[in-house]
């Protein structure tokens, strides 16, 4: 129901199996989704493992969501995922159709219809064969915030892309992408990693592009 809010709920001991998320929130949140836990879940052989998505008109305020001893395996897209362009398609039809994933050089004015993704926290995070090891697409006007990611580790066929994100802290995260950068920043602000760790050998381990980024600390960087 619309405008209703979802709130103080818990997710413990869940496996999923080849639906369209692992957990998901969205698309309709109008109402609010705030102060929820997820804990010692697996996904298997999903479309998305953590997957947050909605887009222009929807309102509502995601926050407080806390995940952790997450185990993920075979992920046909991205292990973690916030999609604020979501046009109402599975991550997997998108990606087969071709779907233009942003517009984010375009600032729209905010207002009660502009929802907005903040202070979630992701600790204990395994994934093994996904397509993406995550892909942060946020608005120019509302960036995704205050999202915190500490020990995970990811093997994907490609690394983590963060878009129209700000105050965004890694903590001993390790990814391995098969090809490209391990780490893509666009439109970045106050972005802090402490023991980012990668394999030898990428050529470009962290690609830092465009103009609009602010603010980025990449320390204790080692080659694995």
């Amino acid at each position: 129901m619309r405008g209703r809010p979802t709130e103080n709920v818990i997710v413990d001991n869940c496996k999923v199996f080849q639906g369209h998320g692992g957990f998901v929130v969205g698309s309709e949140m109008s109402g609010g989704v705030r102060n929820i836990s997820v804990k010692n879940c697996q996904f298997l052989g999903t479309d998305v493992g953590l997957r947050f998505k909605s887009t222009r008109g929807r309102g509502g305020v995601v926050e407080n969501i806390y995940i952790s001893d997450i185990y993920m395996f075979n992920i046909e897209t991205e292990s973690f995922l916030f999609d604020l362009y979501y046009g109402g398609k599975s991550a997997v039809e998108a990606l087969e159709d071709g779907d233009k994933i942003s517009d984010n050089e375009i600032k729209y004015p905010v207002n009660e219809e502009t929802p907005v993704f903040r202070n979630i926290f992701v600790k204990n995070l395994i994934s093994r064969n996904a397509r993406r090891a995550m892909f942060f697409n946020g608005l120019p006007e509302m960036k995704i915030s205050n999202i915190h990611i500490e020990d995970v580790k990811i093997t994907a066929q490609l690394g983590a892309e963060l878009s129209n994100s700000k105050d965004i802290i890694f903590k001993n995260v390790h990814i391995v992408p098969q090809t490209g950068s391990a780490l893509i920043l666009k439109e970045v602000e106050n972005f802090n990693s402490d023991n980012f760790t990668y394999p030898a050998g990428l050529e470009k381990p962290v690609d830092i592009q465009g103009n609009g980024n602010n603010n980025i600390v990449i320390s204790g960087k080692k080659n694995k």
